[in-house]
């Protein structure tokens, strides 16, 4: 999902009615009535790329109960024709809802195609404007529930689909989709006609063209799927070096989950509203993704800016998380953003090691701890109505956070293999965050609700408060922890070290409620108590 410009500098349930006050459930768009199967996009743009001269989709749909209208969510562009199953319809398009009268009821599992012909200035979603250098483009930026502003469609990430996209153009620009590009026709006009292909479900935010008068650049360096970068010219010189940590991305990720998802992959630079935006095989990143930050430490490895190496391995790594396996409602939104500014940490941990990777995730606990003193809301959100303002710290920093904290809890070995499990469960699908619960818990054989209900169902983190005892006669010392967060209390185990005269003893505490004591035996004296020294938890920490 998108990273903000801001953020790219790596950037449960536990419900006592009695006690919590009672919040509106946010209303999402689901598939209740029917699901969209297929679209076959027929665009044709004028020369300045300033509207769509003529728009023809066709979408396959299903229906999932008895159907006698069909609600597409569509914007304000000028509807000319509906057609179902190529016979014209009668329909009512007003307030962003396109209904659509079926002539006559349909049972559940009823097969349809839908064709609306409409054309005009989207208000939103393709954005129509010049490039860095001045030149015209045309850039899909749909998140969350903007594609809908120049597709009808169901605009919600569970209604996953596969594409097609025949994009019209006069002969100047170059187009690029989802998908692979299966053919390119000239047209009698002297424009050309891109066919591009998408064979797997993708979410409908992430169905997006781009066309422009870009600069298309390979790399050298072989990859694992066909990977083209498409710039402004300006970019030309240094798109090679500045995406030369796409390729091992790719790779990386390939490793640690399963093999990439998509048939290639294009890097774009051009228009969106965010830092980057992971639409399927067609990543587009801020136009001033290159621009120099002489503050902005650089990449041992690729000698690029850390922002930038950040900002790629997160859209890359929305690939898998995000694309492939999509959120099944809004409130799950973290198993996208969490998992893609986790996984761009890894790829920093691999190629700029361990300080550079607990540098990232320090950075990214301040960040999340900064957002709770002011947010009480849990990462499991389903009340926010403005989804813009879920691109949160919670989804992104403590998301990636509670990644970090199963990792630690369950090891490497099990950790991967439930997030290989979770992903391939739930690839081209949608999951929630007891799918990968489920996952985790089959991999690991460990029960993890408790930790679930706390971190990502609640609200909160654990602020400790430690002291400590030293009892002579019992070589021992007492170690008392308290934890001073409102809400209830966080049952993580808690490593500590104890540092001594004659060396140090590693011990955990496990806690049973807010207040623990325990009792731990060394030879001498302690001199001071480390607390979580592998920074395995979110927390913050006070030690008398």
């Amino acid at each position: 999902m998108p990273k903000r410009i801001l953020q790219r500098s790596f950037l449960l349930v536990t419900f006592v009615l009695f006690a919590l006050p009672v919040f509106a459930v946010r209303k999402e768009r689901l598939i209740d009535t029917w699901r969209p199967t297929h679209f076959d996009v027929n665009l044709t743009l004028n020369k300045q790329l300033s509207e769509i001269s003529t728009a023809q989709v066709d979408i396959d749909i299903v229906a999932v109960k008895q159907l006698s209208i069909i609600d597409l969510d569509f914007g304000e562009l000028t509807t000319d024709k509906v057609l179902v199953n190529n016979n014209v319809t009668q329909f009512v398009h007003q307030d962003g809802k396109l209904n659509i009268t079926l002539p006559k009821a349909v049972n559940a599992g009823t097969k349809l195609r839908v064709t609306v012909v409409y054309h005009g200035v989207p208000k939103d979603g393709l954005v129509l404007a010049n490039d860095k250098d001045g030149s015209h483009s045309a850039i899909g930026d749909n998140w969350p529930d903007r594609v809908h502003h120049w597709i009808p469609c169901l605009d919600h990430p569970s209604a996953k689909a596969t594409v097609t996209f025949n994009i019209s153009t006069p002969a100047l620009y170059l187009a690029v989709a989802n998908g692979r590009m299966t053919k390119v026709v000239k047209n009698e006009d002297g424009g050309q006609t891109w066919t591009y292909t998408e064979g797997v479900p993708i979410p409908p935010y992430c169905m997006i063209i781009a066309v422009g008068e870009f600069s298309q650049r390979e790399p050298t360096e072989s990859s694992l799927t066909p990977l083209s970068y498409l710039v402004p010219y300006s970019d030309r010189e240094y798109s090679l070096k500045g995406f030369s940590s796409a390729g091992p991305a790719i790779q990386f990720f390939s490793d640690k989950v399963a093999p990439y998802p998509y048939e290639k992959l294009a890097l774009i630079v051009g228009a969106t509203r965010f830092g980057g935006m992971e639409n399927s095989s067609a990543i587009v990143f801020t136009s001033t993704l290159f621009t120099p930050n002489l503050n902005a430490p650089t990449s041992k490895t690729f000698g690029i800016s850390a922002n930038v190496e950040s900002v790629v391995a997160h859209e890359i790594a929305h690939q898998w998380f995000g694309d492939s396996v999509t959120e099944s409602t809004w409130a799950d939104l973290w198993l996208s953003e969490g998992f893609a500014s986790y996984f761009a940490g890894l790829f920093i941990e691999k190629y700029d090691g361990e300080d550079a990777f607990q540098a990232y995730m320090k950075n990214a606990a301040a960040t999340a701890l900064a957002y709770e003193k002011r947010n009480k809301t849990p990462i499991h959100d389903t009340e926010t109505e403005e989804l813009m303002k879920l691109l949160n710290a919670n989804n992104y920093q403590k998301g990636s956070w509670v990644l970090h904290m199963l990792r630690s809890r369950l090891g490497d070995e099990a950790f991967f293999k439930g997030i290989k499990g979770y992903y391939l469960d739930h690839k081209n699908g949608t999951a929630s965050t007891d799918d990968l619960r489920i996952a985790l818990e089959k991999a690991s054989g460990q029960k993890l609700g408790n930790f679930f209900a706390r971190w990502v169902y609640d609200s909160g983190h654990p602020q400790y408060e430690l002291s400590w005892e030293w009892l002579p006669e019992q070589k021992s010392v007492k170690v008392s922890l308290t934890q001073a967060q409102t809400g209830e209390a966080f049952l993580d185990p808690l490593p500590i070290v104890i540092t001594t005269g004659s060396g140090n003893v590693n011990a955990v505490i496990t806690p049973g409620g807010k207040m623990t004591s325990q009792t731990i035996r060394v030879n001498d004296k302690p001199t001071q108590i480390v607390v979580d020294p592998q920074n395995t938890l979110l927390k913050e920490v006070n030690i008398r």
